[in-house]
């Protein structure tokens, strides 16, 4: 499974586990094992680089146990639409996952020009309310 270009996952590193799902599913109900749960090991795997090791670690951290991402699909039916479905889901959590952060923000100053702007639209603004003012002569 391709993640990224420099992160591949072998197949061999995979564990699928297969139990019966819950809701209706008809005659096959009580016989099909159409639920997957797929399990990678985060923190142990070879095939992760490890410079993005630390990464993963900490932005999947609440879905890990003891270093291991589990998905469990079991919306379709039949079993092989849910182990394409798992293997989907982990590629997108991985690959959301392994983005770089966003650059810092830069700090900025605004221009002389917008300030000067900014206080003669509130020098005009006063005036226009001081123009309302009522003004009481006996």
């Amino acid at each position: 499974m391709v993640v990224t270009r420099r992160f591949v996952i072998p197949p061999g590193e995979l564990r699928e586990r297969f139990s019966r799902s819950s809701g209706p599913g008809g005659q096959g109900v009580n016989t099909t094992d159409s639920r997957v749960e797929l399990s990678f090991d985060v923190a142990r795997s070879p095939s992760v680089p490890d410079d993005l090791r630390p990464r993963l670690l900490a932005r999947l951290a609440s879905r890990l146990i003891d270093g291991v991402l589990t998905i469990a699909a079991s919306e379709q039916r039949a079993q092989l639409a849910n182990r394409e479905a798992a293997r989907e889901r982990l590629v997108s959590l991985l690959r959301d996952a392994a983005t770089p952060p966003p650059p810092k923000r830069r700090p900025t100053k605004p221009s002389r020009g917008s300030k000067e702007r900014r206080l003669a639209a509130k020098k005009r603004r006063g005036d226009v309310k001081r123009g309302r003012r009522g003004r009481f002569e006996d």
